[in-house]
């Protein structure tokens, strides 16, 4: 079992298994702030919510090193294939630690690809090349957590059926806007009422524009991810790490006509952005 081996201050540890007629059942440490995404998006009477800048940015460099961690820091690769709010635990600090790794699997290493016949996740933080083929390595995770950067910085989800059309997916909607550095309009609104660092927002838009490249190879690797962050980064150029044309390479796909079923609709607005032809790789074949 994966969960087992793990041991990192960001991880949630596994402390032991119980078997009876029920079935199994984990036994972890109990993190007493609740999940990220219910400080993201919760409602208390009517009113959304409020998570400070200094918490979010505490979050983001958390979550990093533990995805830092499973890529690099144990004896195989592992890829958590979940990552995304529900499953990022917050302490009574604001430490992040990462949960769930029921859909986690090893690879041989980092960058090294491999095809799963089962595509498991949720919609909204799938990386194209997996959703569509499903092509799994450590890009797979680095794409869903610069999904949850951009849940920071916005406060909005991945997918909103309820948003005006066009703006549903906040990967595409968030596109331009990342590709021209515009921060003030990225924001959280719930952010402009309190101190930002504006020298760390403008590191975690470049951070997320970078992972949301839609191609695999474009897409840097958790330590690269971490480096812009921290402001490490040698990148003085933002076409670099925003892809050029195309916000972290993501270009909107022609509109197409809404499908009647809800679950169609929900698949829609997760392909958005996907590409219809992705270049062989040795590695999957």
């Amino acid at each position: 079992m994966i969960a087992s081996s793990l041991d990192n201050p960001n991880v949630v540890p596994l402390l032991g298994f119980c078997v009876d007629e029920e079935g199994l059942f984990l036994v972890y440490k109990y993190v007493s702030g609740g999940c990220l995404d219910h400080h993201l998006h919760n409602y208390v009477r009517g009113k959304k919510s409020c998570l400070p800048w200094n918490a979010r940015f505490k979050i983001a460099i958390g979550v990093a090193r533990a995805v830092e961690y499973l890529h690099h820091g144990t004896d195989k690769c592992v890829v958590h294939r979940d990552i995304k709010p529900s499953n990022i635990l917050l302490s009574s600090n604001k430490t992040p630690k990462l949960c769930d790794f029921g859909l986690a699997t090893w690879t041989v290493g980092p960058s090294i690809p491999f095809l799963c016949k089962t595509v498991k996740g949720t919609f909204g933080y799938l990386a194209p090349e997996y959703f569509q083929h499903g092509k799994v390595s450590d890009k797979t995770d680095v794409y869903a957590f610069g999904v949850v950067l951009l849940e920071l910085i916005t406060g909005r989800k991945p997918i909103e059926s309820r948003r005006p059309q066009g703006d549903e997916n906040l990967v595409m909607w968030a596109r331009p806007l990342l590709q021209q550095g515009a921060i003030d309009e990225l924001i959280d609104p719930q952010l402009r009422y309190g101190p930002v660092n504006k020298s760390e927002m403008s590191r975690m838009v470049r951070a997320a524009s970078a992972c949301l490249n839609s191609e695999e190879l474009g897409r840097p690797g958790i330590n690269q991810v971490i480096t812009i962050l921290l402001g490490e980064d040698i990148f003085d150029d933002w076409s670099v790490v925003t892809g050029g044309d195309c916000a972290g390479g993501y270009c909107r796909p022609p509109q197409e006509q809404p499908l009647t079923s809800e679950m169609k609709g929900h698949l829609a607005l997760a392909m958005l952005g996907v590409s219809d032809v992705e270049e062989d790789n040795p590695f999957c074949r």
